[in-house]
């Protein structure tokens, strides 16, 4: 089954396709292509920088995960919490890895800055503006009609991006930059965290989901030491990784017609660009406009976790 033009970028937005009356389309594993999409820029200067290869860097990780039986038991139960094939977690944490960041020598490296975070005084806030006062403005007033706190924190970043991005409003100038770089990362600004790269954001995103069938104590904006130990942590971090995974194939069921739980290229593509469920109603709204059937596409990062997901699997065993 061929993969068609690229489409995860569609501008348009129509409402959700149901997978029941159009019936959902499985994705298969693997790569529809067999040269991988051009590595963003900022990846290659970054391992540049640092005088590693993806290889290596690939090799690093892997070796992680590994030796860590007691991090791949975790990884697996979080899977099964959120009834996802743990090869699409293993994937992201591998892909960002290689792609993003170097990995900590072991995963206790992990624990222990996350044990450092909880004695840091921070604070998410702009110019003194703590981000929840922040988001109490008029302008965020239709997001709180939002159904869950993924909606809820799309529509902020929405606001964020028509109103507040690179203007001034009511005497306050605001940078042309994320709503997460400028309110979220006190610390190190444009930077995630721990083993699965979350950012502060992507975190609350899924608080309501996590909370529900993890039963982990609900993170709020208000309390940011407790929320950056919380991604950095790997006992904690790794169920808001799997509930982003599930909600990306949840999305890219229910909105357009398309299984791509078969497929961890796929996941770990919408775990490194975000907006998955906007993604998943763009695709399903150029499907309806041509009348054809445009499949989801991988980039560089999910096209190396699909080339990968042999070595990736016998992690599992």
């Amino acid at each position: 089954m061929a993969f068609v033009a690229a489409l995860l970028l569609a501008t348009a937005c129509v409402a959700p396709l149901s997978g029941a009356a159009a019936g959902v389309i499985v994705v298969p594993p693997g790569n529809g292509s067999q040269q991988q999409p051009t590595v963003d820029r900022n990846s290659v200067a970054r391992t540049r920088e640092t005088g590693g290869t993806f290889e290596g860097k690939y090799q690093q990780i892997y070796r992680l995960l590994q030796s860590d039986r007691a991090l791949m038991a975790r990884i697996k139960s979080a899977a099964q919490r959120f009834g996802i094939d743990p090869v699409h977690m293993l994937g992201a944490i591998v892909a960002e890895h290689t792609f993003n960041v170097d990995a900590i020598d072991s995963a206790q490296g992990y624990y222990i800055k996350a044990m450092a975070y909880l004695g840091t005084p921070i604070l998410f806030q702009y110019k003194g503006v703590p981000v929840s006062e922040f988001v109490a403005k008029e302008q965020f007033d239709r997001c709180r009609t939002s159904k869950d706190d993924f909606d809820l924190w799309d529509c902020r970043e929405e606001v964020w991006r028509d109103v507040f991005r690179g203007n001034t409003v009511d005497g306050v100038s605001y940078p042309d930059d994320r709503f997460g770089r400028v309110f979220f990362q006190p610390l190190y600004a444009g930077q995630t965290f721990g083993l699965g790269q979350l950012s502060p954001i992507a975190a609350l995103s899924v608080a309501d989901i996590v909370h529900k069938r993890s039963g982990l104590p609900l993170i709020d904006m208000d309390h940011a030491p407790e929320l950056y130990s919380t991604i950095m942590d790997p006992a904690t971090s790794l169920e808001y990784l799997a509930a982003l995974i599930r909600l990306s194939i949840d999305s890219y069921r229910d909105l357009a017609g398309f299984d791509i739980s078969k497929n961890p290229g796929l996941t770990a593509t919408l775990y490194n660009v975000g907006d998955a469920r906007d993604r998943a109603r763009r695709l399903a709204a150029t499907n309806r406009q041509s009348g054809a059937t445009a499949y989801p596409q991988v980039n560089y990062f999910g096209w190396f976790v699909n080339e990968k997901e042999d070595d990736l699997r016998r992690l599992l065993q």
